[in-house]
């Protein structure tokens, strides 16, 4: 079980990735407005600001006291209001976070705002209207397009982040950074609000492997083999 308290907040790498495609796009398209959008205690604004030292123009700070516990299923439904609200052509997104590895959110965003999905993309191009990309599923690859408005979420093999240098450190404690609650989102959620969510329950440690048994020929191992198969319900 995770317990997030107990470690500071930072920039998921990923994320920081998923910026670094913007600030890109930003300095190939131009009039480009990079918004970084983080739901979390105050400790998230230290992530958002890195962000913003990295060069993104604006933050907004989704926190309420009613998220606490939220699972990716409200996660996704704060942070698609918050989208939709800030009226934005292109929502870019670590594939997963490091921490909890859910993978979904993107895909649930995507969902609730209706807007194609471009997933675990990277060597991405983003021109006025839309998105090029590849995506890996397993062992198959792909090129794949999507129109905006859309989302997109990038992988460990997309662009390398920028490390922030002394200006953009200074700079990011004038950017604006809002705080939003849920009133100011104008919906209820959280996991008192849910009508259904997910909660763990028990975590259990996986039970070690154990050594299989071993056949020896001894003239008779083809035999032993059949038979252990017959076993197991193989054969």
């Amino acid at each position: 079980m995770l317990d997030r308290a107990a470690a500071d907040l930072v920039a998921d790498e990923i994320c920081e990735r998923a910026c670094e495609v913007a600030l890109q796009a930003e300095k190939s398209l131009g009039e480009v407005e990079v918004i970084a959008v983080s739901m979390g205690d105050e400790k998230a604004v230290l992530a958002l600001r890195r962000l913003l030292s990295m060069g993104a123009h604006s933050a907004v700070h989704i926190s309420d006291p009613a998220l606490a516990g939220s699972d990716m299923i409200s996660t996704a439904r704060v942070l698609a209001a918050a989208l939709a609200k800030l009226d934005v052509d292109l929502i870019l997104a670590g594939n997963e976070s490091t921490d909890g590895k859910g993978g979904m959110v993107p895909a649930m965003i995507a969902e609730l705002l209706d807007r194609p999905l471009l997933p675990y993309a990277d060597e991405l191009e983003i021109s006025a209207s839309e998105v090029t990309g590849t995506s890996q599923l397993g062992e198959t690859t792909m090129n794949l397009s999507v129109q905006l408005p859309a989302v997109v979420s990038v992988t460990e093999k997309s662009a390398e982040p920028r490390f922030p240098n002394f200006k953009g450190i200074r700079a990011a404690k004038t950017k604006p950074l809002e705080t939003w609650t849920l009133a100011d989102l104008g919906i209820e959620a959280g996991p008192e609000a849910a009508h259904f969510r997910s909660v763990m329950v028990s975590a259990e440690d996986r039970p070690e492997r154990v050594a299989g048994p071993k056949i020896t020929d001894d003239g008779t191992a083809a035999t032993q083999l059949a038979d252990f198969l017959a076993e197991k319900h193989f054969i």
